[in-house]
Formats: C-alpha cells, sequence, structure tokens
C-alpha cells in the first residue's frame, strides 16, 4: 500500500515525507496505522549510520488495520504500542528476556523482516526499514506481532509511545534490574528521557532519589518529577556533594549518559555490594574502573530496554501512569508529522525532554 514516510536520502539533511510503498503484513505480522511517535535519542544517532534511503522512527502508537492469517490476540481497531522485534525462540526469549534476544541485532538494527525482505520501498528500490522493528517515522507499518503490545481502548495515545523504548529503558533499569526498597537512596546520573523515567519509576517505589545533571532546569523537572535532592555537576564535586547526601553510599545508580566519567563517579559512590545499572548510550566507546571499586561487592550491569518483557511491563508502566505515578505527559511536547524536522532540531537542542509526532 502507498503510505507517507519520513525518509533519509543520505545528503545529511532532515527526512522527507515522501509517499512510499509498504509491505502487507506476512502471517505473523500487524498492520498499524500510527497515531503518535517519539523522537529517541537512538533516531538521531543511527540517522547517520544507516544506509539510504532509510525511514528511523521506533517509539510508535497507533491502531491495528490489518493482521496477519497466524496472529492470534489481536484485532483490527486495538490500540496498540509498538516496540522491539525478537526472534521468540532463543533460551533468552524463552527465559522472557527478549531484549536480549540472540537474534536482537539482526532483527532490529539489519534493515530487514527475518526473512530478509524490506517492508517499505522508496521508488522501487528497498529502503532501510524495520528499524527496531519498526521504522515508525510513517503514517502505517508493518510490525512483527511479538512487537505489539495490546493497550486499553480509553488510553490516549499521545504520551504512550516513548513507553516503546527511552522510558521502557530508564524505569526498566529501576524496577527490573536495580529493585529499589522503600527507603533505599538511589541515584540518577543524567535526566533526560531515560533518566527522568529512573526518578519517576525510583519514586514510586519509594526510594530516596539524588539525580546528578550538568543543566538546571532538568534538575529542576527531576525534583518536581520526585528526586529529593538534585547535584548540578558543572558547578559541584560530585563524590562530595554525594557523600554528604549519602554518607554510606548509593544503594544503587543508573548511568542515562554513556560517557565513562560519570559511569566512574555513580560506581564511586555505591556503598559496598551496591549496584549500577548503565543503560545510556553516549559518546565513550570504553570505561575503566579501579579494580577494587569491583572486588568490594560492588555490581556494573547493563541494561537493554529495560530488562523488560513488554508484554507485561508496559502495562504495569500505563497503570502507573493513570494512576499519577508516572507522568510522562510532563516530558512530552507535540509536533505534527510534517514538522518533523522542528520535533528533530528540539530534540537536538534539547529543548524539549520528549519530542512527539502525531498524525
Amino acid at each position: 500500500m502507498r503510505i507517507t514516510a519520513a525518509v533519509l536520502d543520505g545528503t545529511g539533511s532532515d527526512p522527507v515525507l515522501r509517499e512510499v510503498d509498504l509491505a502487507a503484513p506476512g502471517p505473523d505480522e500487524v498492520l498499524v496505522r500510527l497515531t503518535s511517535v517519539g523522537i529517541c535519542g537512538t533516531d538521531l544517532h543511527f540517522a547517520t549510520e544507516v544506509p539510504t534511503p532509510a525511514v528511523l522512527g521506533h517509539e510508535g502508537a497507533g491502531v491495528v488495520e490489518g493482521v496477519g492469517s497466524a496472529v492470534a490476540g489481536i484485532t483490527v481497531g486495538d490500540k496498540v504500542l509498538l516496540t522491539f522485534d525478537s526472534c521468540g525462540t532463543c533460551d533468552h526469549c524463552q527465559d522472557a528476556a527478549p531484549s536480549y534476544c540472540r537474534r536482537f541485532d539482526e532483527l532490529n538494527f539489519g534493515g530487514r523482516r527475518a526473512d530478509g525482505s524490506p517492508t517499505i520501498t522508496v521508488d522501487g528500490a528497498a529502503a532501510y526499514s524495520h528499524f527496531l522493528g519498526q521504522s515508525a517515522f510513517a503514517t502505517h507499518t508493518v510490525v512483527s506481532a511479538r512487537s505489539i503490545v495490546p493497550l486499553p481502548g480509553d488510553l490516549d495515545l499521545g504520551p504512550i509511545g516513548p513507553l516503546s523504548c527511552g522510558l521502557l529503558t530508564g524505569a526498566g533499569a529501576v524496577l527490573n534490574v536495580l529493585r529499589p526498597r522503600a527507603g533505599d537512596t538511589l541515584g540518577v546520573f543524567g535526566t533526560g528521557a531515560v533518566g527522568l523515567a529512573a526518578v519517576m519509576a525510583a519514586a514510586a517505589s519509594g526510594a530516596r532519589v539524588v539525580a546528578v545533571d550538568v543543566n538546571d532546569s532538568r534538575l529542576a523537572l527531576a525534583r518536581e518529577l520526585g528526586a529529593s535532592e538534585a547535584v548540578n555537576s558543572a558547578h559541584a564535586d560530585v563524590a562530595e556533594a554525594l557523600a554528604d547526601l549519602a554518607p554510606r553510599g548509593l544503594d544503587s545508580a543508573v548511568d542515562a549518559t554513556g560517557r565513562a566519567d560519570v559511569v566512574a563517579s555513580a560506581v564511586a559512590a555505591l556503598h559496598t555490594r551496591g549496584t549500577a545499572a548503565v543503560c545510556g548510550v553516549g559518546p565513550s566507546m570504553e570505561l575503566t574502573l579501579d579494580w577494587r571499586t569491583l572486588l568490594n561487592g560492588r555490581t556494573v550491569t547493563g541494561v537493554i530496554s529495560g530488562s523488560a518483557l513488554p508484554a507485561t511491563f508496559v502495562p504495569r508502566l500505563v497503570e502507573l501512569y493513570r494512576s499519577g505515578r508516572f507522568p510522562v505527559d510532563r516530558l512530552v511536547g507535540y509536533f505534527p508529522f510534517e514538522k518533523i524536522g522542528e520535533a528533530l532540531a528540539a530534540a537536538r537542542a534539547g529543548e524539549i525532554v520528549k519530542p512527539v509526532l502525531t498524525f
């Protein structure tokens, strides 16, 4: 079918809205009409890395318009969230850990479906598509049924798309990996979308949250979302500030920056047997830690997509959102799809925590 998609052409400019061809859903696939899609830092990063023509976007929410013959439990008209793809059969998928699927990179960054075919063609040529299972910068998309999370029929889909990646990652790092107890002290390093999701999730769990960043306005927002204390690392000695706030050390920490120096600071601030969850994708390719830091019982663990099983974790986040304990709408700014260039510019400049395109 003919749809409109935001297509990268390799010139380095923002994607351009174009008519393209979308493949029909296969037996185990679902056709979705997008209603909203978040813009994530991963989209910004891959815009210069993928072959072109390409269609990115991976925080989509929408309404089902077609269902493959082998798909069960999903019907036309359902409101759904789209998430990453997974094989469903490897040991990690079978252990309810699809974000660590053995074929994760192939299925989500290979630019093709599992059978090697594209979901989108531009002027008859195969486009880099199926990005993180979606390529949701488009009016419609075809995804694997495993990428579908059904949502309540009365739910406003506007702010919900980001639950599929950035907010899923930060919240999952806290609730699925660190699992703080009420009264624990948890540090969140970096207060972008991932970090602020971690703040909200930690506050919802009853933890005392210390937010660390260089941006005063983001730190103020972190306080509004549940952080008890905030440290501006551009103006304060982080080690001294955290030692004052948590004399025995942090019980746990989330790094949402991807910076080696920040990760090292977060780990050093832990008490013995504390855990740091590293989920930021940033500029550092390597990380160096003093071996005694780990020898004293500390743990550093990586986290992809919140170590979540989306089918069960997304509904949990939706419940928190509807109860007012995970106010994702505080992070969102909306742009019509045709203003995608403005939305991308706002994301790059950090003017809005989570720009969301609407259709």
